[in-house]
């Protein structure tokens, strides 16, 4: 049975607010950069927004149901969602494409970059406490602390070069236009997204506590 004290709500609370709002500007993100591209598939949906209606209306299991019972049950939060985009606005360019998937991670760093910054700020100026009684963190500290270590975790995650994850088009930027090409027909040709996802699990297990050690030594 799930431990559903105030203070357990108060955190899950705080967790699914993080969550939603970096993954709202993880896809609208993509969404952005793909208009910018050429592309205005998922601008035409809404999701060039901050607004996360349009975000949840697409992935409504990824975004609410199913991060609130991964908080419920093992006291973590993950998710997912998704911005449509014209295959073939892909295929004509790669390129273009890759930056769009190399988006979404980079509104993930840097809401990380910006969390980081308010922890140094406000440790250095005294403005961010830990309760006298308990020494827990307060309200505030523990937010930041929840926007960075989600933001680094989504980041670092979707950088993976597997399918499905973003990784996986964005190393086309560093290919040529006829190279990408016949990247995006061995990739789309191929039912890799299962494989590639649990080949990036068991990646990311490794891979994020280095990650994590070096994140934390940079800022903090």
């Amino acid at each position: 049975m799930p431990d559903l004290s105030p203070e357990t709500l108060v955190l899950g609370f705080i967790w699914y607010v993080a969550f939603l709002f970096s993954t709202t500007c993880h896809e609208a993100a993509h969404a952005y950069v793909a208009k910018l591209g050429g592309d205005t598939t998922a601008a035409l949906g809404g999701q060039v927004s901050l607004n996360p209606i349009p975000h949840i209306r697409r992935a409504p299991f990824g975004m609410v149901v199913f991060p609130i019972l991964s908080f419920l049950l093992s006291g973590g939060m993950i998710g997912w969602a998704s911005a449509p985009y014209d295959p073939l606005w892909e295929r004509r360019h790669p390129r273009r494409s890759a930056w769009m998937a190399l988006a979404g991670p980079a509104a993930n760093f840097t809401l990380m970059i910006i969390a980081a910054l308010a922890l140094r700020i406000g440790r250095s100026y005294h403005l961010l406490s830990y309760d006298p009684l308990t020494g827990k963190p307060g309200l505030v500290l523990l937010t930041l602390f929840i926007v960075f270590s989600l933001n680094l975790l989504l980041g670092t995650f979707n950088l993976l070069p597997v399918p499905p994850l973003d990784g996986s088009t964005g190393i086309m930027v560093f290919m040529t236009e006829d190279r990408a090409q016949r990247y995006l027909d061995w990739l789309r040709g191929n039912s890799f997204a299962m494989a590639g996802l649990l080949v990036g699990l068991v990646v990311f297990q490794r891979v994020f506590p280095i990650v994590q050690r070096v994140a934390f030594r940079i800022f903090f």
